[in-house]
């Protein structure tokens, strides 16, 4: 009976965080495409300075993680395929792979890493200090001026990153293809362009727009319901990291479990 209790306990608590991620995930929302008509402008120099922040800034530390990683896929997949007389096909399985999968999965938890703690940090910062409090005193509401720019910065950045990153991951698949594998530098970017559909692109795409809006939910989330103390603001950075990371690989699996069932190759 106290087993039952417990998990029913944690399965009740999981839904309703999950139900306060979609709350305030609906909030940024509405700010961001139903407020501007009704007089609530969007802080374009907060969104702007946060895309540099979250995007821009990311690109050297994602790019040498997405290189190797192709590097690691094309000497894994000729492992493989070299028993079978297949070393051509190395170029498709490093393309899909990161277009599909990779690519997106890899720049949310770069993102995750550098920019999902900061949101938690910056929040809870600002909570532990009174900064939101003041904020709601001064009529000001805090998903309008705090969330918002995040949101959108989040939601335009990581589908850039991400093809940035497949970019990448298909070049450090390209070293190995050239040095061990017979291609040429064109033949292998052809080869790997060959093997793409825009079904391939699109959903990848659509896998880190919606990691994207995950990991700011859970970031602005954690930093709004931080309690008091100083040690509090590390808890939520530090909570921050660890949920996303699981909700990313959860809305993921979703993703891709859907795709599939609809068809998808």
């Amino acid at each position: 009976m106290e087993l039952a209790q417990k998990v029913g306990g944690s399965v009740l608590k999981t839904l309703a965080y999950v139900g306060s991620l979609t709350t305030l995930g609906g909030r940024a929302a509405y700010y961001t495409f139903i407020g501007p008509f009704q007089g609530k402008p969007i802080r374009w120099q907060r969104t702007v300075a946060q895309a540099m922040e979250a995007g821009v800034r990311a690109l050297p530390i994602l790019s040498l993680i997405t290189f190797f990683i192709g590097l690691i896929l094309a000497l894994q997949s000729a492992y493989e395929l070299k028993r079978f007389g297949a070393m051509n096909y190395v170029a498709s399985a490093v393309a899909i792979s990161m277009t599909r999968e990779l690519g997106p999965l890899i720049t949310a938890i770069v993102v995750i890493g550098r920019s999902g703690s900061a949101l938690a940090a910056e929040i809870a910062k600002l909570k532990v200090t009174e900064e939101i409090d003041a904020l709601e005193t001064m009529a000001i509401n805090p998903i309008h001026f705090l969330v918002t720019p995040k949101f959108i910065a989040m939601i335009l950045m990581l589908p850039c990153l991400t093809i940035w990153a497949n970019t990448m991951g298909i070049m450090g698949g390209s070293l190995f293809g050239v040095w061990q594998a017979d291609f040429t530098w064109a033949g292998y970017v052809s080869a790997s362009l060959d093997a793409l559909f825009l079904r391939d692109v699109i959903t990848g795409l659509l896998k880190s727009v919606m990691f994207g809006m995950t990991i700011t939910a859970v970031g602005c989330q954690e930093g709004l319901t931080t309690g008091g103390g100083a040690e509090e603001v590390g808890h939520s950075t530090t909570r921050a990291v660890v949920v996303s990371i699981f909700m990313v690989v959860l809305v993921d699996l979703v993703f891709t479990t859907l795709f599939f069932f609809l068809g998808g190759k």
